[in-house]
């Protein structure tokens, strides 16, 4: 995942500086979100693995199965990806540009793991405090998993924070196995 990650994040950087040279950050990621969703479609996936398909042909039937949604500048970037044989990597270089595009707007998508839902005031407490950590907005997702066992475990961009009672439990153990 990480070679995929680093093969990813020059396109991710150029298509966030094409954006934002047009002033368009929420249209590039509607569109790298479409071509993402197309290129992991089964059938797609398969035509581009295909040494038959030529990069031009990939990238009409991509643009063709998104009808008007991508404009031209978008379509030129879809070439280059083709050329290059990466447009594979859509669906990584969408997460890379939304977290590009998330610091850049001063925003978070912060994912809580936990045993229960959070209720409202647990996930308002919550956000205030990431808020503050990470000086800027704040996005919540609440997930549940019961293997929490309690606590909770927060996902913040590349951070993670673990303060659920398995992830002591699993500290716990480690250090009386040494």
């Amino acid at each position: 995942m990480s070679s995929l990650t680093t093969l990813a994040r020059p396109y991710a950087k150029a298509a966030f500086e094409l954006a934002q040279g047009e002033q368009a950050l929420a249209r590039w990621e509607e569109m790298l979100s479409l071509a993402g969703s197309i290129v992991v479609e089964k059938s797609m996936a398969n035509l581009l693995r295909s040494p038959e398909v030529s990069s031009a042909l990939a990238v009409n039937i991509i643009t063709e199965a998104a009808g008007e949604a991508f404009d031209g500048r978008f379509r030129d970037f879809l070439s280059v990806l083709a050329g290059n044989d990466r447009l594979s990597l859509l669906p990584q270089i969408m997460v890379l540009y939304r977290r590009l595009r998330e610091e850049a707007e001063k925003r978070l998508s912060v994912k809580v793991v936990s045993a229960i839902p959070l209720d409202e005031d647990q996930a308002g407490r919550m956000r205030e405090a990431l808020a503050r950590r990470f000086d800027c907005e704040v996005a919540l997702e609440n997930e549940v998993d019961a293997a929490v066992i309690g606590g909770a475990v927060v996902y913040a961009g590349d951070q993670v924070i673990d303060g659920s009672l398995r992830g002591r439990l699993q500290k716990l153990s480690n250090s009386l196995a040494n």
